[in-house]
């Protein structure tokens, strides 16, 4: 079968969705109006360690509209806690091992210990602010000072999918006999989530059957997750989530609102919408963790590593190991003969952390890439230079050859769009009247995640014309509606304006929680194999059928251009074959069935580049400008490609000088904990932002060549805005965020 030409790939197409979204018609899972709607207010622990002694409700009962007040004393039990799985591929995917209201312990600091319902939110609101609350506290542990003394080396991380060290070669002999050896130690602040959308689920039940309508990033993943806990079959419940008000992790794994909304709904007997408060974010849903990381390099004087050191210290929970992947960049993407990563944690007062964008490589090549910069200062190498001159063609640490690179591109045409070459590499010798000017770069990089279970898609070409291809996904911002109807309309051979896509639901075909930048990749694999499966089966028909003009041509010579079949001089639309055979329509579901062992490394390169002003006199930072080239594989729509790229790229400069979140040693509280203390870039804040699109062929990742860009544009951004305060003040900063008091 002869493919048909693409016509809607990689065009700047506008979203799909953009109408329904400043109308208002988009409808989000706090906005479903349900009839006899009743309210859930969470109230959180005052205490981050030791228990609940009591819980008096009877003042928030005797309240008009209060219809109940669930504790850990009047919860029902849950009927298993699933496992932490990261991967989210067809498993449940709860966002710690550990649920709240199920004894009297407190083990951290905005912990759920109870819920009121009320017939509106402000009743539940006040029958929350009449509980009264008694603890029993114990000190809390929850800074690096204070666990340092009782760390460990956890077997796995992140759920279990990435060992605690790992090495090649003997580091210890290769930065001993090294020509030149950096070691630098860098802290991080803890960072929070703050989508626009807060995190909000809606449940009803009809008898044993459940609906929820749910903000996540995947609807099957809070359907598993829910089965689970509450011992009902996935069959009896179905989640709704079609617009999704941003995620970037904190979506991604399933938290307790979700369930507690379905066990509140329960219990009243009626729909019940619990949605977070913008303080219950900080406490509610994971975070990036506090961190510690140490970056030793080892390079002989030609620039050329011989050993890499990558060690990284952080709290967990007292439940899960979890630590953000920060070392595992450092062992793939320079050529090395010897690497040791280590991830050490301690158990503090605190929830499981979780995924944050970029989780891992947005803090792990904050410590490379600067080292990196550092170490070409030492050596008087241009830092582009020393990137190319360590640059492999190979994943250092398995050996394997990359599926696709494009990095040496990205270096070559962001330091041309950015003006890098003629750089004076002397720090603190420009300047524009007060301001000290410098600039700086970055590598890139970021996995492509492999996935273990099928994706799925349906697809139906109606008689009229017209086409709809169905898959479980939400759209939370990213543009998978209006990227899916292209390689929907160039599967099938139809125009954009004739094909829809429809998703957010359960009862459609599943597809994997779009988690790691691997969204785009596994959902366009399932609806390309749906929408190109049709086809044949519709020029399949249109030749097997002695009333069409194409009756007898060999289907490998028949296209499909704008809905119509064409070999040689005879063709027939879609329509015309469903219609002269009596056929409302047709329709066939496609699956993706990704490979179990790929012998390539496959990651995500780009390269970024920063012009930083510092004030001499007040230590203001202010980005002016950045660059960033990125190798996506390839591109589904350039103007949804460049914006979550522009996006991660702001984000990036947020890391870098803004965003941070510190525990109160005594109490164990975030000394940050709503929007008016914590900050994230604003539009004052924003330079300008060039995207530049390197794009490469990959027949490895997936059908259609996809990397993802979700999380590429946020790695590096902190580093290279380092760099530039480095050369412009002759400062090395090595903490995130940059602070004025750090450069006074």
């Amino acid at each position: 079968m002869t493919a048909t030409i693409p016509s809607a790939l990689g065009q700047p197409l506008d979203r799909v969705d953009g109408l329904a979204k400043v109308s208002g018609s988009a409808r989000y899972s706090a906005e479903i109006p349900l009839p006899d709607m009743a309210y859930a207010c969470v109230v959180g622990s005052r205490i981050a360690a030791g228990r609940v002694t009591d819980i008096d409700a009877s003042a928030a009962l005797a309240e008009e509209g209060v219809l109940a007040v669930l504790t850990h004393r009047t919860l029902p039990k849950i009927a298993e806690q699933p496992p932490l799985i990261p991967s989210l591929a067809g498993t449940a995917a709860p966002g710690q091992t550990f649920f709240p209201m199920q004894d009297d312990t407190v083990h951290y600091a905005g912990q759920q210990i109870a819920l009121v319902v009320a017939d509106t939110w402000e009743r539940a609101q006040h029958g929350a602010r009449l509980l009264r609350v008694t603890y029993e506290e114990t000190p809390p542990v929850t800074t690096l000072d204070q666990g340092r003394d009782r760390t460990y080396v956890p077997e796995r991380i992140f759920g279990g999918w990435i060992p605690g060290r790992s090495e090649r070669g003997d580091v210890n002999a290769a930065l001993a006999d090294a020509d030149i050896r950096v070691d630098a130690t860098y802290t991080y602040a803890a960072n929070n989530h703050n989508p626009i959308e807060s995190s909000c689920t809606t449940a009803q039940w009809d008898g044993d059957e459940l609906i929820l309508y749910d903000a996540t990033q995947g609807v099957n993943a809070t359907q598993m997750t829910v089965s689970r806990l509450l011992g009902v079959p996935m069959s009896k419940i179905r989640v709704l989530g079609h617009y999704v008000g941003g995620s970037f992790g904190c979506k991604a794994m399933i938290h307790a609102h979700s369930t507690l909304a379905a066990m509140a709904a329960r219990e009243v007997g009626r729909p019940v919408k619990l949605a977070l408060t913008r303080e219950q974010m900080f406490t509610s849903v994971g975070h990036r963790e506090e961190q510690e990381q140490r970056m030793t390099l080892g390079a002989t004087r030609e620039g050329r590593l011989t050993g890499i050191r990558h060690h990284k210290l952080s709290p967990t929970s007292h439940f899960d190991d979890w630590a953000e992947p920060s070392v595992g960049v450092s062992s793939q993407i320079y050529a090395s003969s010897a690497y040791e990563g280590e991830y050490r944690l301690f158990r503090a007062n605190t929830m499981t952390p979780t995924f944050m964008r970029a989780p891992g490589e947005a803090s792990g090549m904050f410590a490379l890439e600067s080292t990196m910069d550092e170490l070409a200062h030492e050596l008087g190498l241009d830092p582009v230079e020393l990137r190319l001159l360590n640059h492999t063609d190979v994943d250092a640490m398995s050996g394997l050859p990359w599926s696709s690179s494009g990095l040496r591109e990205c270096y070559e045409r962001g330091a041309q769009r950015f003006g890098w070459a003629g750089r004076d590499p002397r720090p603190g010798v420009r300047r524009d009247g007060n301001w000290l000017i410098g600039t700086g770069m970055a590598t890139a990089s970021y996995p492509v995640a492999p996935l273990a279970n099928p994706q799925r898609a349906r697809a139906r070409v109606y008689a009229d014309g017209t086409a709809l291809v169905q898959a479980a996904t939400p759209e939370f911002g990213t543009g998978v509606a209006t990227v899916m109807t292209q390689v929907a309309a160039e599967g099938l051979g139809m125009g954009v304006d004739r094909c829809r896509f429809e998703f957010g639901d359960t009862d459609l075909p599943n597809i994997a929680a779009a988690v790691g930048s691997v969204g785009a990749g596994m959902i366009s694999a399932a609806v390309h194999s749906a929408a190109t499966a049709l086809r044949g089966q519709l020029i399949s028909s249109a030749v097997g059928d002695p009333g069409s003009p194409l009756h007898g041509a060999d289907p490998v010579d028949v296209v499909v251009r704008e809905g119509v079949m064409t070999a040689g001089t005879a063709s027939e639309s879609y329509s015309d074959l469903l219609v002269r055979n009596f056929r409302p329509d047709a329709e066939a579901v496609g699956q993706w069935n990704p490979p179990r062992e790929i012998p390539y490394g496959m990651m995500t390169f780009g390269a970024q580049f920063a012009e930083v002003a510092v004030d001499a006199e007040l230590g203001l930072v202010r980005v002016r400008r950045m660059t960033g080239a990125f190798a996506p594989g390839r591109v589904l729509n350039t103007k949804t490609a460049r914006s979550q790229l522009m996006g991660g790229m702001l984000w990036g400069l947020g890391q870098a000088l803004l965003e941070a979140n510190h525990m109160e040693p005594a109490t164990g509280r975030w000394v940050s904990a709503s929007l008016g203390e914590y900050l994230v870039p604003v539009n004052a804040d924003a330079p300008d932002v060039d995207v530049e699109l390197v794009e490469v062929e990959d027949d490895i990742v997936n059908p259609l060549g996809v990397k993802g860009v979700g999380e590429i544009g946020q790695v590096g951004v902190a580093a290279a805005i380092a760099n530039a305060v480095h050369h412009a003040t002759g400062r090395r900063v090595r903490k995130l965020p940059i602070t004025i008091e750090d450069l006074l």
